[in-house]
């Protein structure tokens, strides 16, 4: 197995939505292992502790859910991705989704200065499809896709430096998409995989086929892991809880997928919320499955105890 550098970078993001509890995520996969899970299969890590907020200069806006501190995460996860980039791995432990914004916009940098094309692969049950303009929440983390692929409306923000083509992306997991989102979806080329395609068809076809394209263009390929993404039966430590999910060995198969590709170059765990789990049910199975992704097998998972 290739040795990797792995970089963690703390991304304590709870501006996304207005039920806290995300901002201890990252301390919640520290102690979970997560580091120990990765050396233990031969890479080297450091951990680069938390990033902070920028400190930016935004009106509020009373549709919008902390805008200014939203911007201000957007700003130096931005920074903090792209230096990271060329160091190695990096990945971001969140925190609620609304950090994609940053940390997909840094890697999409890094990707256009060395002239290779960006993939995200979104695992998630919501497409996070919405504009400023077309929320009806005021949750940022909901907007983070549309921000990314380059949609209009995102004045206070920074500019997308480098927005990431329909073709490129690929959300698995869809259960919960609002008309607005699903009204603009159809519009793009996006590649859409909902819980009923994979209850009817398999969840690996449709990843394949993805992997398949970003290995044809020798891309880059970000994920985005969402807790939702997995059923709250096996993960309940999210406050956008969504029942349908994937199950366990669905989604250890798509990060085995992944390893097997050789094609991730950066990470997001987001909407981990430790207030809300059981035991730490939930950030150990991140954990686990961040290990297959990272290359452990069947044969080498480890028996947990809740004791």
């Amino acid at each position: 197995m290739h040795t990797r550098d792995i970089l963690l970078i703390g991304a304590p993001v709870d501006s996304g939505k207005r039920r806290r509890g995300c901002l201890m995520g990252p301390d919640a996969f520290r102690v979970a292992g997560l580091r120990e899970a990765l050396e233990g299969l031969g890479h080297r890590v450091t951990d680069k502790g938390n990033v902070a907020a920028e400190a930016v200069d935004v009106p509020d806006d009373t549709r919008l859910h902390a805008l200014a501190e939203t911007v201000g995460w957007t700003r130096s996860l931005l920074r903090a991705a792209e230096e990271a980039m060329g160091q190695g791995m990096p990945i971001f432990l969140g925190g609620d989704h609304a950090l994609s914004m940053g940390t997909v916009a840094g890697v999409a940098a890094h990707a256009a200065r060395v002239g290779r094309p960006l993939f995200l692969l979104w695992l998630d049950a919501h497409s996070d499809f919405h504009t400023l303009e077309s929320t009806e929440s005021g949750n940022l983390h909901g907007v983070s896709v549309a921000y990314l692929s380059g949609r209009e409306g995102f004045g206070a923000f920074p500019a997308m430096p480098a927005p990431i083509p329909g073709k490129n992306v690929c959300m698995i997991g869809l259960r919960s998409v609002d008309p607005a989102e699903r009204e603009a979806l159809a519009a793009t080329d996006i590649h859409l995989v909902d819980m009923r395609a994979i209850d009817e068809n398999g969840i690996r076809a449709p990843l394949a086929e993805f992997l398949g394209r970003v290995d044809a263009a020798d891309g880059l390929l970000h994920v985005s892991f969402d807790v939702d993404f997995l059923d709250p039966a096996i993960a309940p430590a999210v406050g956008t809880t969504s029942p349908g999910g994937t199950t366990f060995r669905e989604a250890h198969l798509v990060m085995e997928m992944l390893f097997d590709s050789g094609r991730v170059t950066s990470l997001d765990l987001v909407e981990l919320n430790p207030f809300l789990d059981e035991r730490g049910r939930t950030a150990g199975l991140m954990v686990d499955l961040t290990a297959s992704l990272l290359g452990r097998r069947i044969f080498d998972r480890p028996t947990r105890s809740l004791a």
